[in-house]
């Protein structure tokens, strides 16, 4: 019997040919369509026996080495945007991640939050600096904030790539989510999986949504959608790390936008070298228009015993 990565690379591949030759049989319904006059039949009587053959107008064959390139080209694609998918969810997935003691889990004394999720033991950077709990719904939704990134990018692909690259991503997201689910959380009823990757996909659609409009209406709107769903809207949170995961997605944004397209198999997963807690330095900074503006307190006067 084939072992789960076996099976989740067989699904993607399988999705990503059926994907290929859906495009390709679109493309030729639309150029067939562009072009109804190739489609006429010609009744054979009405055809003159003086014609001449025009080879001036006959189309360039292909030679058998260039046949050949483009053969395995095409064949190869599926393979290279799976690999390069994989590698960048698998940099987007770490971001967060955690772990669940098995001693744990077999003696029935997990901790839980108040809302009765996991907890487990995370030491990554969004939970020691940005003081979020080491939960499954933290890393779902610092996996989906960092893929959210790079689906941004990828939105400057041709639409037939980016729907193979997004829909690639997405693929690897929910595989890994499931797993998790199962062999971390002992979740092992597929069926109660299934419920809970339902909810996640509507999440999601709204992730999407909401960082599509903080991006397009500005700073406040987008530190609103992170205060909703990474700090789950809490009212004791730091302000400034909302600003510094602001501006680190500003900085993400720009730098994955200077990635040509065809770096973008090997390129991509190196923006978040970058962590976002570096931005707190420039958040700390004032801004121009406060300069001289803010008063600094005076240190505290000792007093002295006589």
């Amino acid at each position: 019997m084939a072992c789960r990565s076996c099976r989740r690379q067989l699904v993607l591949l399988t999705r990503q040919a059926n994907a290929i030759t859906e495009i390709q049989s679109t493309a030729a319904a639309a150029t067939a369509l562009r072009h109804p006059a190739s489609l006429q039949i010609v009744d054979p009587r009405c055809r003159r026996t003086d014609q001449r053959r025009s080879f001036a107008s006959t189309p360039r064959q292909l030679g058998v080495r260039e046949s050949i390139s483009r053969f395995f080209q095409r064949s190869a694609e599926p393979y290279r945007v799976v690999q390069a998918t994989e590698e960048i969810y698998k940099t987007c997935a770490r971001e967060a991640i955690y772990t669940i003691p098995d001693k744990d889990r077999k003696a029935g004394t997990i901790k839980k939050t108040e809302e009765g999720e996991d907890i487990g033991e995370g030491a990554t950077m969004w939970h020691q600096d940005f003081q979020l709990p080491p939960t499954f719904s933290t890393w779902s939704q610092v996996t989906m904030l960092h893929m959210y990134l790079v689906f941004a990018r990828l939105r400057n692909l041709d639409r037939d790539a980016a729907r193979s690259w997004q829909q690639q991503l997405v693929d690897h997201f929910f595989f890994d989510a499931e797993e998790r689910m199962d062999l971390t959380h002992g979740i092992s009823s597929r069926g109660l999986r299934q419920r809970y990757l339902k909810d996640m996909f509507i999440q999601w659609r709204g992730v999407i949504a909401a960082y599509d409009e903080g991006v397009v209406k500005g700073d406040p709107v987008l530190a609103a959608a992170v205060w909703r769903n990474v700090f789950k809207a809490r009212e004791d949170i730091d302000v400034r790390s909302l600003a510094a995961i602001v501006s680190w997605m500003r900085l993400c944004l720009k730098m994955l936008d200077q990635i040509p397209d065809e770096s973008l198999y090997y390129q991509t997963q190196a923006v978040f070298k970058w962590r976002a807690k570096n931005e707190l330095a420039l958040v700390d900074k004032p801004a121009r228009e406060l300069e001289g503006q803010l008063v600094r307190e005076p240190p505290p006067v000792q007093k002295v015993a006589v």
